[in-house]
């Protein structure tokens, strides 16, 4: 499969996902969060092609990241918080949508 056909595919399986969804995958350990930063496509691509260097980059920039014990309390509070979400197995990445 090449990137181009990934990059299709991942994108009809971006969505929009509220906070309380994402629990269950939080407490599973599967959710990365992805910078505002960076195109949520972008690092699924990478992350499905193996692209180890790109994602690790990455990694060391802090741009993605599993969410921080602080970041759940403070979704918990807020159940309605909304995310941009792509899952890329056996991952779901997320990316904050800004409040409306």
């Amino acid at each position: 499969m090449t990137n181009q056909d990934i990059r299709a595919q991942l994108d009809e399986n971006l969505d929009e996902a509220e906070w309380q969804w994402l629990i269950p995958h939080v407490q599973k350990d599967s959710v990365i969060i992805v910078a505002a930063e960076l195109d949520l496509i972008d690092v699924g691509v990478a992350i499905a092609s193996d692209k180890a260097s790109q994602v690790q980059n990455w990694i060391d920039e802090a741009l993605i990241a599993k969410p921080s014990a602080e970041q759940i309390g403070e979704w918990n509070m807020q159940r309605e918080k909304r995310f941009n979400s792509l899952i890329v197995q056996p991952f779901v990445l997320v990316q904050e949508k800004a409040a409306a």
